[in-house]
């Protein structure tokens, strides 16, 4: 299955211009993955971390740096240009002093659950902050249909129940909301899941899909679930990014 996955390795040169849509590029045979009967991910030892202390501990110290180079900021700020609306409602899980929300897109409510205080309360564009370990307690405190777009960057390999996080995920989004989960290929190795850090780029990629194929099942589930490489390139010298997405089944 993973075989089906072909990544780019090519990339255009580095630029913190605006990326043109036509280089988000949807990830080859994505869509045609043969996908097991159950979710393949059962046994926790796939969920384990070099570091099993609580989390809390790891985040409490406020980190002001980003964690993907100057080029996949700006991909990422590009695709949610592409992607969002402006009045949409956002939900940016797992976040942190910045969320690449474009300065000239005119959101709604940009709510911010995060690990550390501090990093929090740097971040303008939030208008409403939470700080809360998903890996603790997975259940998101917003009411049922509550936001258009649901983010999260660089963040879904520490989730240790990504299956309870992406149900919730899918019980805040409206009908027709979209859920974008954006990653690299950097991390804090001793807190991502054993079965993250054990495996390469595309097998990363199905994984995440995996989480929404078989989320929220009983709800109506997702549609329109596509992995794209969004990476601005630098002949190989920028950080590559992806989005794996999914949408919310309209009533």
């Amino acid at each position: 299955m993973l075989a089906l996955l072909r990544l780019n390795s090519g990339r255009a040169r580095l630029s913190m211009q605006a990326v043109d849509p036509a280089l988000f590029k949807e990830v080859e045979g994505f869509r045609d993955i043969a996908w097991p009967d159950e979710f393949p991910f059962k046994d926790r030892k796939f969920f384990a971390r070099m570091d099993e202390s609580p989390d809390i501990l790891f985040y409490n110290e406020p980190r002001f740096v980003t964690h993907i180079d100057d080029g996949a900021i700006t991909s990422l700020t590009s695709y949610y240009s592409h992607t969002m609306r402006p009045g949409a409602d956002v939900l940016d899980l797992c976040s942190s002093w910045i969320s690449h929300l474009p300065n000239d897109l005119d959101l709604g409510r940009v709510a911010g659950l995060g690990m550390n205080e501090a990093e929090l309360s740097r971040n303008k564009r939030l208008t409403e902050r939470v700080v809360q370990d998903l890996n603790v307690n997975p259940s998101l405190p917003y009411e049922d249909e509550s936001f258009d777009f649901v983010c999260n960057v660089v963040s879904v390999d520490y989730l240790t129940k990504p299956m309870e996080v992406f149900d919730e995920m899918h019980r805040v989004l409206r009908p027709g909301g979209t859920a974008l989960m954006s990653f690299s290929n950097r991390c804090f190795p001793t807190k991502a899941i054993a079965m993250w850090t054990g495996s390469d780029d595309a097998s990363h990629i199905w994984i995440v899909g995996s989480y929404f194929k078989f989320s929220a099942q009983s709800k109506g589930g997702w549609t329109d679930v596509k992995a794209m490489d969004i990476s601005a390139a630098g002949g190989g010298r920028g950080d590559p990014m992806w989005v794996v997405q999914g949408t919310k089944a309209s009533k």
